[in-house]
């Protein structure tokens, strides 16, 4: 099966829930305003959010390989956010499959020049895969925790 993105069914909610491990990988992934624990009966509607798409990456036809959102930012960018890889796929580059989805999708629905997204300075696996997308870091929207990161239109997204 080609890599393809779907809307999230409530079985695929489930499987992502299970991928939480606990409070600090939860506020790792979507931020401190998601509770932990959490129900995976009300993951979509806690990780709802306005002018946003949640996908999942499937690689087959049975289990999510990965979860991701974007979002309208502003005028100009869209934001990937809550970028997930199921724990038995990390390290075979389903990051990358599951990112450059969510980059085409997010810029066809928004028509978008620039594409924003944030990450923790010490999660070097994600690092290497957003430099390998194109992202740049952008400083002035970091903090000592968390790395701001664009990339702006090519070809490739």
């Amino acid at each position: 099966m080609t890599p393809m993105l779907r809307t999230p069914l409530a079985a695929d909610y489930v499987c992502l829930a299970a991928w939480i491990s606990d409070a600090d990988a939860c506020a790792r992934w979507a931020g401190p305003q998601l509770p932990y624990p959490f129900a995976a009966s009300e993951l979509a509607q806690l990780l709802e959010k306005p002018d946003s798409a949640s996908r999942v990456l499937m690689l087959d036809d049975e289990t999510p390989a990965g979860f991701g959102q974007y979002w309208r930012r502003d005028a100009q960018r869209v934001h990937l956010g809550r970028i997930i890889v199921h724990p038995q796929q990390r390290g075979r580059g389903v990051a990358r499959q599951l990112c450059r989805l969510l980059m085409q999708e997010g810029r066809a629905a928004f028509a978008a020049d620039i594409l924003s997204l944030r990450v923790y300075r010490d999660n070097l696996a994600a690092l290497k895969t957003y430099v390998g997308l194109g992202f740049v870091p952008v400083e002035s929207e970091s903090s000592a925790e968390v790395l701001a990161m664009e990339c702006r239109r090519t070809d490739d997204f």
